[in-house]
């Protein structure tokens, strides 16, 4: 057992499995006591079973550590209340929420339907403001201040077949900044994690990974974000990627390039203004598809 986390008490949700399950394990093994939320329910949102939550408790308590299953659909507002109350209950306090809960329905932009399009945005972005919202009214009165971390990927870009997915991960790094701005001065810091690691997930992911880990350096980032030497570096509103031995921060939202005429706009002044003046900033994943269709082509291409 460590003490990175000795005499904290962190909240995490997704813990049956993958990274929630590492990350509830190493919190437990730092010292944190430990909430381990999961609904149960399979990666394309099947019926939930409360097992796995309780199976986690069972690891950590054999290994001497301390913490108590809940669970919560929280993807409704009593579900991530009941996190942060059970944590009250039981510890009287909350130091920490880790949202790592999520589901796929994968389908193009323009098949998806109201049913595939819901369920994901609600598990995902609405279920980690359910908890940030709970844990963060505790926080803002206790002494310390607390940790709000939630889980975004590389999706977050776009993607072919993961529109509802990749909404919503768009959607937790902008309620991750609003989180850090507007708790800054009750002491509470927000980041995210965009992990690349061997999961149900990203065993979907219909291309080869070249930088991959495991769940458990997933953990130990997260373990030291929850932690107080994190907080004494002002490290808040931030976008981490692990993926193996490669730890990175994304860029924060900025202007790349701004151009001005005099006069009123008119759509015939921009379009001979704006492509080469202001002009555009290129996809990163536009041009890997690009570049995939290019040589499936080639490899395609019978030999002269």
């Amino acid at each position: 057992m460590g003490n990175f986390l000795a005499g904290k008490v962190v909240a995490v949700t997704g813990a049956g499995r993958g990274i929630g399950r590492a990350v509830a394990i190493a919190a437990a093994a730092e010292g944190a006591r430990v909430v381990v939320n999961d609904y149960g329910v399979s990666v394309d949102g099947g019926e939930p079973s409360s097992e796995v939550a309780e199976s986690v408790v069972k690891e950590i308590e054999a290994a001497g550590g301390q913490a108590v299953a809940v669970a919560d659909d929280i993807s409704t507002m009593a579900g991530g209340q009941r996190i942060v109350d059970t944590a009250l209950a039981r510890y009287g306090r909350i130091d920490g929420v880790v949202c790592v809960a999520g589901i796929l329905r994968e389908r193009m932009l323009f098949n998806m339907s109201e049913e595939e399009w819901d369920p994901v945005v609600a598990t995902h972005l609405k279920g980690t403001f359910t908890v940030f919202r709970a844990a963060s009214a505790v926080m803002r009165k206790q002494d310390g201040g607390g940790t709000l971390i939630g889980f975004t990927s590389g999706n977050h870009q776009g993607s072919v077949a993961q529109a509802n997915y990749s909404a919503a991960k768009g959607g937790i790094i902008s309620l991750v900044r609003s989180a850090a701005l507007g708790l800054h001065k009750y002491g509470v810091t927000a980041n995210a994690v965009a992990p690349v690691a061997r999961t149900r997930m990203s065993a979907n992911v219909p291309m080869e990974l070249k930088e991959i880990g495991e769940p458990e350096d997933v953990a130990a980032l997260v373990v030291y974000l929850l932690s107080d030497r994190a907080r004494k570096e002002r490290i808040t509103g931030q976008v981490y990627t692990v993926a193996g031995p490669k730890i990175a921060v994304w860029a924060q939202p900025r202007e790349l390039r701004a151009g001005y005429a005099e006069g009123p706009w008119t759509p015939e002044r921009i379009a001979d203004f704006l492509p080469g003046t202001v002009g555009t900033d290129p996809m990163p994943m536009l041009a890997q598809l690009e570049e995939m269709a290019a040589a499936a082509a080639a490899k395609a291409r019978p030999n002269a």
